[in-house]
């Protein structure tokens, strides 16, 4: 096994040109990602890993990028690409797209990953070796496996994410589903929906088709969120207007993909959209990446179940194993489904400092689990949270 580090940045594409083939211990600029892209063609990966990711991510918000390698001579094997972030004092690589990234698993030939030689001593070496000023690695929603291959990144220094990931198995069809989650309950329910929305003005369910359609609904959505958000007291993760256009340029740019791996999904009533879901394809899933409603008179009404209910079966009739809601452990997924995924954070230190860092991290972590898994604390911890945003937003009136 060799190592190899390639950077997005503080290099001549000369020099890129010059190395080559990623060597030991050696960086080079990544001009067009031909070797990443080449690699991620081999097998599953995480959909924020995906070239098409990367390339967006490093667009759209100017990070500090690069590429940690491992592989033989030659032949890359596994690629991890990763972003420079100030932590307070700290300098931490972490996953691209920060708390955007979920269910996260590395670009890899699967029959490296099967063999077993990954070595997460080598992948810390090349890593302190292209960029000594990283205290420490910090990745967060790490899947612990992915269509029966185990995620390499166990090897090193983790603990349980706080939040569980829940998802739905979609063997055996819709009809199969429904058999095992009151489906009867729920076609009654969609049937009413329908009636509800009929009569309101007439709907219908999109999928964008279009760069127009996409960014329509990339936007209403970005609206959805962030009124939903400051009435919980959450600070938005989507109003950073770098965000934005990563955003509304990944869902466009993956429409001249056939498939496309990055799609949005409305329901729209009475020309007004209200409910919007953006997901994502890694191998047999389907991963709801994020989802919102309008918050309008029609809200009662649930369009976000009703469209989770036609996302699902179209994902049936589509083929996909498995509808995954992503992280988070919410009374809608609930409705839903059967299967839980205790994701893992790794926390590796690369400094001296580094390991003043890993500490607290991991301390956080073991407060966030008990907080969020004991279920009075949590319910407790949101209604102080919901109520100081409204007495904000009240004096923010005044």
């Amino acid at each position: 096994m060799v190592d190899a580090a390639m950077s997005f940045r503080n290099q001549s594409s000369e020099e890129a040109t010059r190395t080559g083939t990623p060597g030991p211990a050696s960086t080079r600029m990544l001009a067009d990602l031909a070797a990443y892209k080449s690699l991620a063609g081999k097998g599953a990966h995480a959909p924020a890993q995906s070239p098409l990711w990367v390339e967006h991510w490093l667009a759209s918000t100017a990070a500090d990028g690069f590429v940690a390698f491992l592989g033989t001579t030659g032949r890359p094997t596994l690629g991890l690409a990763l972003e420079v972030v100030r932590s307070g004092p700290f300098r931490v690589a972490r996953l691209m797209g920060g708390r955007h990234a979920n269910g996260n698993f590395p670009v890899a030939d699967p029959d490296y990953l099967r063999s077993g030689q990954f070595r997460a001593d080598t992948l810390l070496d090349a890593i302190r070796s292209a960029r000594p000023d990283v205290d420490a690695l910090v990745l967060e929603r790490l899947l612990p496996e992915l269509d029966g291959v185990a995620n390499p990144l166990l090897a090193l220094p983790h603990v349980p994410s706080p939040n569980l990931a829940l998802a739905v198995d979609l063997s055996g069809g819709f009809e199969a589903l429904l058999s095992r989650v009151s489906g009867k309950r729920k076609r009654k329910k969609h049937r009413y929906q329908a009636r509800k929305f009929e009569s309101a003005g007439g709907f219908r369910r999109i999928e964008a088709q279009t760069a127009e359609e996409a960014t329509r609904l990339i936007d209403d959505f970005f609206v959805m969120r962030e009124n939903r958000f400051r009435k919980m007291g959450i600070t938005g993760v989507f109003e950073d207007a770098g965000v934005q256009h990563f955003f509304r340029s990944l869902f466009c740019d993956a429409l001249r993909q056939t498939p496309p791996p990055f799609v949005l999904h409305a329901l729209e009533v009475d020309e007004k959209l209200r409910a919007v879901t953006g997901s994502s394809v890694s191998g047999t899933r389907l991963i709801c990446e994020f989802a919102a409603i309008a918050d309008d008179d029609l809200a009662h009404a649930s369009p976000g179940d009703y469209l989770f209910f036609d996302n699902i079966a179209q994902a049936c009739s589509d083929g996909f194993g498995v509808y995954d809601f992503s992280v988070g452990d919410e009374p809608y997924k609930r409705l839903w489904c059967d299967l839980e995924t205790r994701q893992f954070d790794v926390v590796a230190p690369l400094t001296l400092k580094g390991h003043l860092l890993a500490r607290r991290l991991r301390l956080e972590a073991r407060v966030k689990s008990y907080i969020k898994n004991n279920p009075t604390i949590w319910r407790l911890a949101k209604m102080v949270r919901k109520k100081a945003a409204g007495e904000q937003q009240a004096a923010d009136e005044e």
